[in-house]
């Protein structure tokens, strides 16, 4: 793709530009002033205006800030959107996109949704007066059925979390448009660099920004973009008044995240494939769950919608919760802990930790079951990460 740049003039450096290049350069502008590459962290409350309501486009910085500004540029140039709004987490930007519709609106959502999705939609959108139905997403179609008047958004994630299920998503923006509905999607799992749902018909894409786009486990954050500007000019608005806002230094530290985002995912993805292969081949495993794998019933659905297949795997240890447990106890590399997406290699047992708050009756319905351990392939050395996962699964599993 070629580049097209704006003039110099420090307003905007890349109109079109190749991932890499958007990603160092989208939202980022050398200081007026002191001329520093790396623009400086503003922690400043209130900013200077020249006369009443006249200022440079920060007043107060509930309501903008400079290095805000840059992360939710950058973000949306990666995304190919026009408007980028950043949250204090992702849980946080659930909440403020369920917050713009009116009382007595539904919604339509995936049933293998994240676990801090699902308690949001069951336990605090209900008292708000919004109705939320989960459906099995594996065939489109399924939507029509349980789609109502009142339906105002589909809510989708794909792949899912954390049984790595996929939506198509063109096939669903396509029905919920058909009712009047706006689609999101939660992109965390493939982030902007593996797949661009705005590009497939989806209104709105959503980040837990604490997962691949900061990339380095040190920031809580989220992110909403959308292109649609009735959307951003309602949750715009809703951004300022609910406040849920990330401080500059989060943003500091995400927009420099997002600057190795391209490098990182290839060595996530690279790991990841080999890990789910050794897995797959390996007769201590009962089954493995990755997009990659031509074993995948959806793999043909990945290679489509995606550019790659990502640095997630689950898989289902050959034994029960002991078993499983066993295997977390041996890793070395992998540590055991929740969230995803860093640099560092992260394992966890989705039935009692990520997904607790989903009911028992519902996880057995997903397949959520407690020899189902979960991967979030960091980027050491491949060769390390198989033999530590191997070694892990021949101590815990006897033939």
């Amino acid at each position: 793709m070629s580049a097209k740049y704006f003039n110099d003039d420090h307003t905007e450096h890349i109109l079109e530009a190749n991932f890499g290049t958007r990603a160092v350069h989208a939202g980022q502008h050398p200081d007026p002033v002191t001329g520093a590459v790396i623009p400086p962290l503003s922690l400043s409350t209130t900013f200077k205006q020249h006369g009443a309501g006249e200022h440079n486009g920060f007043d107060y910085s509930r309501s903008g800030n400079p290095n805000r500004k840059a992360f939710e540029t950058a973000v949306a140039a990666l995304e190919g959107g026009k408007h980028g709004l950043a949250f204090s987490s992702g849980s946080a930007t659930t909440a403020t996109i369920v917050s713009s519709l009116p009382a007595g609106s539904h919604i339509v959502s995936v049933n293998d949704v994240y676990g801090g999705t699902y308690r949001y939609f069951t336990k605090v959108a209900s008292v708000l007066g919004v109705e939320v139905t989960f459906v099995d997403l594996k065939d489109a179609a399924n939507i029509s059925t349980v789609i109502r008047p009142n339906t105002k958004l589909v809510w989708i994630e794909t792949p899912t979390n954390p049984t790595l299920r996929l939506v198509d998503i063109k096939a669903v923006a396509e029905i919920a448009h058909k009712h009047n509905a706006k689609l999101v999607v939660d992109n965390t799992f493939m982030s902007p660099f593996f797949q661009n749902p705005l590009q497939l018909g989806a209104d709105i894409v959503v980040h837990s920004v604490t997962k691949y786009i900061n990339g380095h486990s040190d920031v809580v954050m989220g992110v909403a973009v959308t292109s649609d500007e009735e959307i951003f000019t309602k949750l715009a608005f809703l951004q300022n008044s609910i406040g849920a806002v990330p401080s500059a230094f989060d943003c500091f530290l995400a927009n420099r995240g997002l600057k190795t985002l391209h490098l990182r995912m290839r060595q996530h993805a690279a790991s990841a494939q080999a890990i789910a292969e050794a897995l797959e081949a390996s007769p201590r495993v009962e089954n493995v769950i990755y997009p990659g794998l031509p074993s995948h019933p959806q793999h043909e659905l990945a290679k489509r919608q995606q550019k790659g297949f990502g640095g997630m795997i689950s898989f289902r240890i050959k034994g029960d919760l002991a078993t499983a447990n066993a295997f977390l106890r041996h890793v070395k590399l992998f540590t055991l802990a929740e969230s995803l997406g860093g640099v560092e290699s992260l394992c966890e047992l989705p039935a009692t930790m990520t997904h607790g708050s989903v009911s028992a009756e519902d996880r057995a319905a997903l397949g959520i079951t407690e020899n189902l351990i979960r991967l979030s392939v960091g980027i050491e050395d491949t060769e390390d990460l198989v033999k530590d996962v191997l070694a892990a699964l021949e101590a815990s599993v006897k033939l």
